[in-house]
């Protein structure tokens, strides 16, 4: 399956390759994620697993990532209540 998405590692960076579509990309996990969702037909058992982990990983990290941009926007939120309040 190829997609019009083009990737890019930088001159003197090493890259991990695909060894289904051969797309470069500069981490490792970010190679697993793909060989999972783009080659999941065609994975073992291991790299089944190392799907799964590396999936419920970055599951928690924007899980994370969405509970501080929530938090953010409620301060600025309450931030601009309340500079209201006091200005008028």
């Amino acid at each position: 399956m190829t997609t019009d998405l083009e990737t890019h590692v930088p001159a003197g960076e090493s890259s991990h390759d695909c060894g289904y579509c051969g797309r470069p990309f500069r981490d490792e996990e970010h190679l697993v994620l793909h060989r999972g969702i783009e080659h999941g037909d065609a994975l073992d058992d291991e790299e089944v697993a190392a799907f799964r982990e590396a999936y419920e990983e970055e599951t928690a990290d924007l899980r994370i990532f969405r509970l501080k941009m929530v938090a953010l926007l409620v301060v600025l939120y309450f931030a601009f209540l309340f500079t209201y309040s006091i200005v008028t």
